[in-house]
């Protein structure tokens, strides 16, 4: 018995139903919610041959560049999501920064552009990390799972220890 999961259109994923307890995941998401407790869409992550795919459907949100990263603990809970702790890394002590020759930041993503109408559709590549753990990059459903942050501002993509991208506005836990 198998099962057919629509992730984008025209792009589908099969699965047998009875291995998904023992098969690694496919497929991940999470609802997104702002600080305020309310819906702000929803997150879908694919694992890649050597990363992993992330769709962000939001809305909701100041209109400009906001920063996005993975974070290391499956933690949306308080208001200022600080329970999703710092960014996924494989290594201490972690360097940020998609435009640091030294860096080593896992969880290190692009920014998202949010219209004026608050809303941002985009799908993001990563060869940072996988979705599933078990292979030399870290994996997002490892044993206290992640969270994908927004944040208020751009990330500059070199400034220590988040690139200035400040608050963290939205959050999903990656399930």
């Amino acid at each position: 018995m198998s099962t057919i999961r629509k992730l984008t259109a025209g792009f589908f994923v099969t699965t047998l139903a009875a291995s998904l307890a023992v098969s690694p995941a496919l497929a991940a998401g999470g609802a997104l919610k702002g600080s305020d407790g309310s819906a702000k869409g929803n997150i879908t992550v694919t694992a890649a041959p050597k990363g992993v795919v992330l769709r962000i459907e939001a809305s909701g949100l100041t209109p400009g560049w906001h920063g996005v990263h993975f974070h290391e603990k499956g933690d949306c809970s308080d208001p200022k999501f600080t329970s999703a702790g710092g960014h996924v890394h494989g290594v201490t002590p972690v360097v940020h920064g998609l435009l640091n020759a030294e860096a080593n930041d896992s969880g290190d993503l692009p920014n998202i552009h949010v219209g004026a109408d608050g809303k941002a559709t985009v799908e993001l590549y990563s060869t940072l990390v996988l979705l599933n753990t078990g292979g030399a990059l870290p994996g997002l459903l490892d044993a206290d799972g992640s969270a994908l942050v927004i944040h208020a501002n751009p990330d500059d993509y070199k400034t220590q220890p988040i690139g200035g991208a400040g608050d963290r506005v939205a959050c999903a836990v990656i399930r």
